[in-house]
């Protein structure tokens, strides 16, 4: 590894019953919550105003919010923590919290934050699958995404004609 790019391990993880914490609730925070939403019955959010989309997610009993600004015990029982508040300070603060605690954690703003990274997922009944592009070229992962979405696709409406 010693002098060349890093490459990163494929893992999937159970989180279904896992404690998983956003902190913040802006545009990158929801994305990161929209992926993992159906991953883990255990999504807090901490966040001191969220907009209607997070809102209806609670009413859904999706996810839990905590209206309020982020406190290094939100995350002491947490398994995974997303650092996506618009405060690099709090976001390094929650770095260093989880780095301490043996906590996995991905700081959306610092790529050399992140103990982890987030692929494109696809799913589709039994199947996820997920790409990654060492966090480059994102076109080329939302291509390969489309694609691999198309042909599962197409694989269902195939199955569902031979029943």
């Amino acid at each position: 590894m010693k002098g060349r790019e890093k490459h990163y391990f494929p893992m999937f993880v159970d989180l279904s019953d896992k404690k998983v914490v956003v902190a913040g609730a802006g545009t990158i925070a929801k994305r990161r919550i929209r992926s993992l939403i159906e991953f883990t019955n255990h999504l807090v959010v901490i966040a001191p105003e969220v907009n209607k989309e997070l809102k209806t997610l609670e009413a859904e009993g999706k996810i839990t919010i905590l209206r309020k600004y982020y406190e290094r015990e939100d995350i002491y029982d947490a398994s995974l923590v997303i650092a996506a508040t618009n405060d690099n300070k709090i976001n390094q603060e929650i770095y260093s919290a989880c780095k301490c605690l043996g906590i996995p954690v991905n700081v959306c703003t610092d790529k050399t934050k992140c103990d982890f990274y987030f692929p494109s997922v696809i799913s589709s009944d039994h199947l996820v699958v997920g790409i990654s592009t060492r966090g480059r070229e994102q076109k080329k992962s939302r291509e390969m995404t489309g694609m691999i979405r198309e042909l599962l696709e197409q694989k269902d409406v195939s199955e569902r004609k031979q029943e």
